[in-house]
C-alpha cells in the first residue's frame, strides 16, 4: 500500500478548509498525512484546531524578522524540516518570494475565493457582486509568484442570489470550497494530477479548462 501524501498547510485565520482536510482524511476520504500546520499569525484559530487534531504547528511572526524575503526564506526552512510532498495555501494571506516557490513548482497549491482569473486579491465576494455577475466560486491553482495568477486546476460555482451580500456569498460558497480543495488534494494524493511545462494535466492528459466540481465525492466536470 502506499505511504499517504504528506502535506503542510499554511493558514492565516479560522482554518475552516484546513478542518475540511482533517475531517477527510479522518474519515479515509483522503489518503494523505496532515505533517504540519503553518502560520503567519501567532492567534490563529486554526492552530488551535490542529493542535487539537494532535498536529504539528508553526507560528512565525513576520516582524520577528527584517524583511518579507528572510521571512519567507525562514518559514520554508522550518516547512521543509517536516519533509512534506505538497503544500496548501489554506486561507494564507501573504505573497510569497518567488525564489522560495521555485523549488516547489508544481508542489504547492492555493484556494481563492472567486472564479479565476477574475478577482485575485482581496474582498472578492464585494467585487463579485458590485460587477453585477451572476455566478460566483473558488478555484485552486498551483502556486506562482504571481499573486493569485499560477495554473488553474479546479473551481466550483455558485449563483449570486438576488439580495445577497458577501457574508451571505460567503457562507453559502465556503462548503463548496471545502469540496473543491478535498477533490483537489485527493486527485494529487493518487497521481492524477501533474503541473508539466505546457500546463496542468489530469490522468495524463492536458486540461484545456480548470476542471468544475459540484460536490464531495462526485466526478469533476470538462475532464478532457
Amino acid at each position: 500500500m502506499p505511504k499517504p501524501l504528506r502535506v503542510a498547510v499554511l493558514i492565516s485565520g479560522r482554518g475552516s478548509n484546513l478542518q475540511a482536510l482533517i475531517a477527510a482524511q479522518r474519515e479515509g476520504r483522503l489518503p494523505i498525512e496532515i505533517a504540519l500546520v503553518a502560520s503567519n499569525k501567532v492567534a490563529a484559530q486554526g492552530l488551535r484546531h490542529a493542535e487539537a487534531a494532535g498536529i504539528p504547528t508553526l507560528a512565525l511572526d513576520p516582524r520577528s524578522i527584517p524583511d518579507r524575503a528572510s521571512y519567507d526564506a525562514e518559514l520554508f526552512r522550518r516547512i521543509t524540516a517536516y519533509a512534506p510532498d505538497l503544500l496548501v495555501l489554506a486561507g494564507f494571506m501573504r505573497v510569497l518570494d518567488g525564489t522560495v516557490l521555485a523549488p516547489w513548482a508544481g508542489r504547492i497549491i492555493n484556494i481563492h475565493p472567486s472564479l479565476l482569473p477574475k478577482y485575485p486579491g482581496l474582498h472578492t465576494h464585494q467585487r463579485a457582486i458590485e460587477a453585477g455577475d451572476h455566478l460566483h466560486g473558488a478555484s485552486v491553482h498551483f502556486v506562482t509568484a504571481e499573486l493569485d495568477g499560477g495554473p488553474l486546476l479546479a473551481c466550483c460555482e455558485i449563483a449570486i442570489q438576488p439580495g445577497d451580500d458577501p457574508d451571505s456569498l460567503a457562507a453559502r460558497l465556503l462548503p463548496q470550497e471545502h469540496a473543491l480543495l478535498c477533490h483537489c488534494v485527493q486527485w494529487i494524493a493518487e497521481g492524477r494530477v501533474e503541473l508539466r511545462d505546457d500546463g496542468v494535466y489530469f490522468d495524463g492528459l492536458p486540461l484545456e479548462h480548470p476542471l468544475r466540481v459540484a460536490a464531495w465525492g462526485s466526478e469533476p466536470v470538462g475532464c478532457p
